[in-house]
């Protein structure tokens, strides 16, 4: 009887040892995300907005045009805020999935800060999350109506530039007339206003000059206050001293428009 038990016990594992490298090895998933939960907005034709004599009527145009911008840059950074607030829950094992790690070098790409030697850590997303965050809607809005004169700018007519964004390769842009001599910097030149959106998002999310923002954000959201309210708007206008040369004029005058404008942030809404 014994002998028999151990015939089959013999048996058993001989069929397992030879099936097991047949058996196909379970992958880690990658992390899949939701889509939209409604259809994001579009932009619509570029107003002429010298030609708008009313004040308020000039404000609503532009807020208006721009705000469907601004909803789809941070409806795009909270799909990749997701991802990598997902992977902070997810094993180690699991985030080195071919489809996740190909997500992540994107990612580091984008925003200007490599993946680590030994694949995606927790420290490296923590630092990301810091740099992949949205921006209100008031703020923005407010620097595109400041750096190009309510969309009557040189730069915004002619080289859908809304922000002043400088670039630094011969022709990549307009030569500003008063350039000081020996300068060799252009404001950029975009093919749309979704792209100057979209290049404004990603200066303010991974320059270092604007370092002190993202740690006023990151601050912000661990109090639990809402990022895309007029208040963080305010608040972070205290992490653009650098944008301009003005420095603490600068920002004065960022939230002064701000305040004086707060009867638009409701009608555009939170995008």
């Amino acid at each position: 009887m014994l002998k028999n038990l151990l015939k089959l016990v013999a048996a058993v594992f001989f069929t397992v040892a030879i099936l097991f490298p047949f058996y196909p090895k379970k992958e880690p998933s990658p992390v899949v995300q939701q889509p939209p939960a409604k259809p994001l907005p579009e932009m619509g034709a570029t107003p002429d907005f010298a030609t708008i004599g009313n004040v308020g009527e000039k404000k609503t145009a532009f807020f208006g045009f721009l705000s469907p911008a601004i909803a789809i840059e941070n409806h795009r950074i909270q799909q990749e805020r997701d991802f990598l607030g997902s992977m902070l829950e997810t094993e180690s094992t699991a985030r080195q999935n071919p489809d996740n790690l190909a997500k992540a070098e994107k990612l580091a790409k984008a925003y200007r800060y490599a993946t680590p030697s030994e694949g995606i850590t927790q420290s490296w997303i923590q630092a990301m999350l810091l740099r992949v965050n949205v921006l209100p809607p008031a703020l923005v809005l407010t620097q595109a109506a400041n750096e190009s004169a309510w969309g009557t700018s040189r730069f915004a007519t002619q080289a859908n530039n809304y922000f002043g964004q400088w670039c630094y390769r011969a022709g990549c842009g307009l030569v500003p007339l008063r350039r000081t001599e020996g300068a060799t910097h252009e404001v950029a030149k975009f093919n749309s206003a979704q792209e100057s959106v979209a290049a404004y998002f990603m200066n303010v999310n991974r320059n270092r000059a604007y370092a002190e923002l993202r740690t006023i954000r990151a601050e912000l959201e661990q109090t639990g206050q809402d990022l895309k309210s007029e208040k963080t708007a305010l608040a972070l206008t205290q992490g653009l001293s650098h944008y301009s040369e003005r420095g603490q004029a600068y920002v004065d005058e960022l939230q002064a428009m701000i305040r004086h404008n707060k009867k638009y942030w409701s009608e555009s809404g939170k995008q």
